[in-house]
């Protein structure tokens, strides 16, 4: 069996799919000739198939590198779903949860670990990684490496040094959004040698970029969610206006709901499969919606803030039309936006003895003395912390998620830690525990059989499960549970969910703790060519939307795309231009005078219709 028809039977094997999307199988096929592969893909076209399908084809375990827990243990899920071995190390684990998972890495036979880049640099998955057959390492999110990235991540920069322990495997980095300047830092940070470089899937030829200078964006957002058939995505900064806006939404007739990382997992899935599902029209969701999610026919996204980046606004943008047919990504905005951005700017960046005093207050608040807490986690609410120091939380977030970037720490989304059990009682004791209690005999029989390792270590439990297979309810397991810890016959922490904070070194005293000026400063300087980026695009209305995204990311386009707002509005002009009378055709070729090739192509041809007088002739 050749090569190509090898990949192509596990394509469909475990995706059900019998060809691939443009440009997936030459990337693939360049993975598995062993060579360093940069993947420039924007959302939606297919990225991880692209390092999973080698990995499936290639002896040994593939080592995934990526930012987010929740996309971690999504593909994790899904991978494991589709009957693909996967496991999954992030920060929060127990070191015990981590200890069993790197044993399986080496010892079991699984063909993807994702970690996050934290959990790379610990010397326990070091050692580990030294003892398992890898057959390539993946970065994911791979702009996260840059500092010239919109989303940089300090962890990353310490990838590379993994090579000296795995040896020289073929590496593979992806991103959906990297300039010219960002794609080699990748390469040159990940240490990639001559790697094969793929820019794929930039231009949308049925994606129609529409911005809108609006001061009324509630009703432009709902002419939009009327006016365009089928599923949509609203995005918005704000948690409490996803909420109201989709009240509004529902309000006027349009099946909605709202999405965001303060809701439950159990509600974040509920309305995802909902939306998926087509029961509910539009999702009105922050940023945390849409990564991984693989709905192919969405016809809208409707941006109602106006986003911090021109890489953020390109992605999420993509997630409408990924089928191919015409859809619309609508960008609302007004001068409150601008104003906003520049705020963004003032406050992003508080001042160096307000990032320290705040680096030291966090220690203070969860009661961590000088040189401890290094490799721990905490549950830390921020607005909890601001109201104990009385501080203004939005300037202490911007301190917090600075000294985030310096690597001194973590903060991550609100995350759901999982239920776990571990005996306290040895073997011998607890069947006596059985011998007196009839009514939990049968209950702790039950846990017995359905997990392993309960007297040496906590395991992960799912109450929901052991009810089905015991049947009894979920609040009757809780309930056995409780009085078994009561009893002190087992140690039961149910499941919560909060925000993480995870430390990557010990509390350092005020003259140990360093942040480097002039990085502070270059970070500045990066955050408002960022900015200043996302104004001019949406200002800039003489250029063509996707052309002008496309040269953001150093591409250079095939033509205008002739479905954007300007881009519609250029014909309008030449449509109007051809119509009119001379003194009117003179005010508009005067309006038009900006758009220079718009102005030559209606002037040549109208010079060669005889309208207008060759050059040099003037006006008649």
């Amino acid at each position: 069996m050749c090569k190509n028809q090898a990949i192509l039977s596990i394509l469909e094997r475990y995706w059900g799919y019998r060809s691939f999307r443009p440009n997936q199988q030459e990337i693939i096929e360049s993975v598995l000739e062993g060579r360093d592969t940069l993947v420039l893909m924007p959302t939606g076209g297919g990225k991880s198939l692209c390092f999973q399908i080698p990995a499936l084809a290639k002896e040994g375990i593939c080592i995934v590198v990526s930012p987010l827990i929740a996309l971690i243990t999504d593909q994790v899920q899904n991978l494991n779903n589709r009957g693909i071995k996967a496991l999954a190390v992030y920060s929060g684990m127990t070191y015990q949860q981590i200890d069993q998972t790197l044993d399986n890495a080496v010892y079991g036979d699984y063909k993807l670990l994702y970690v996050s880049p934290e959990r790379l640099a610990t010397p326990l998955f070091k050692a580990r990684a030294a003892k398992m057959n890898i057959s390539m390492l993946v970065v994911d999110e791979a702009h996260c490496i840059s500092q010239w990235g919109y989303d940089f991540r300090p962890a990353y920069l310490q990838i590379a040094e993994i090579k000296e322990i795995i040896g020289k495997v073929t590496t593979m980095a992806l991103t959906a959004t990297a300039t010219p300047v960002v794609a080699d830092d990748i390469v040159s940070k990940l240490q990639m040698s001559s790697p094969a470089i793929f820019r794929t899937g930039f231009e949308r030829p049925n994606l129609s970029y529409v911005v809108r200078k609006v001061e009324d964006k509630i009703g432009n957002m709902i002419r939009v969610c009327r006016g365009v058939q089928g599923s949509g995505i609203v995005y918005v900064r704000e948690r409490k206006r996803a909420e109201e806006l989709s009240k509004v939404l529902s309000a006027n007739g349009i099946t909605s709901s709202y999405y965001h990382a303060g809701l439950s997992k159990e509600v974040r899935r509920a309305r995802q499969d909902a939306w998926k599902e087509n029961r509910i029209r539009v999702i009105v969701a922050t940023n945390a919606f849409g990564m991984g999610i693989d709905k192919p026919d969405v016809r809208f996204v409707v941006h109602y803030d106006l986003p911090d980046a021109v890489e953020a606004y390109f992605q999420e943008a993509g997630r409408a039309g990924r089928d191919g047919e015409r859809s619309y990504a609508t960008l609302l905005w007004n001068s409150s936006d601008l104003q906003r951005l520049r705020q963004i700017y003032r406050i992003t960046f508080p001042p160096i003895d307000y990032i320290k005093e705040i680096y030291q207050k966090v220690f203070l608040y969860l009661q961590i003395p000088y040189e401890e807490g290094k490799d721990t986690s905490r549950k830390f609410v921020l607005s909890e912390f601001a109201n104990h120091f009385k501080l203004n939380q939005l300037s202490a977030f911007y301190a917090i998620k600075y000294i985030e970037q310096e690597g001194y720490w973590e903060l991550t989304d609100e995350v759901e830690t999982p239920s776990r059990i571990m005996f306290k009682v040895s073997r011998s004791d607890l069947y006596l525990v059985q011998l007196k209690n009839s009514a939990l005999d049968a209950f702790i029989k039950a846990l017995l059989r359905l997990y392993g390792g309960l007297f040496t270590q906590p395991v992960i439990i799912d109450e929901e499960y052991i009810a089905r297979l015991t049947n009894d309810s979920t609040d009757g397991v809780v309930s056995k549970l409780q009085r078994l810890a009561a009893y002190n016959i087992l140690v039961y922490s149910k499941s919560v969910r909060s925000p993480l904070i995870i430390f990557n070194n010990e509390r350092l005293t005020e003259d140990n703790l360093y942040i480097s000026s002039k990085r502070y400063q270059e970070r500045r300087e990066r955050l408002k060519e960022r900015l200043d980026a996302m104004v001019a695009f949406v200002q800039n209305g003489s250029e063509c939307r996707s052309r002008q995204l496309i040269k953001y990311f150093g591409i250079e386009p095939a033509g205008d795309c002739g479905i954007c707002d300007v881009c519609l509005n250029n014909k309008k002009i030449v449509k109007a231009l051809r119509q009119s009378g001379s003194v009117e055709r003179e005010l508009l070729m005067s309006a038009a005078g900006e758009r220079s090739e718009l102005y030559l192509e209606v002037y040549r041809e109208m010079v060669d219709a005889g309208l207008l007088p060759p050059p040099g002739k003037g006006l008649s």
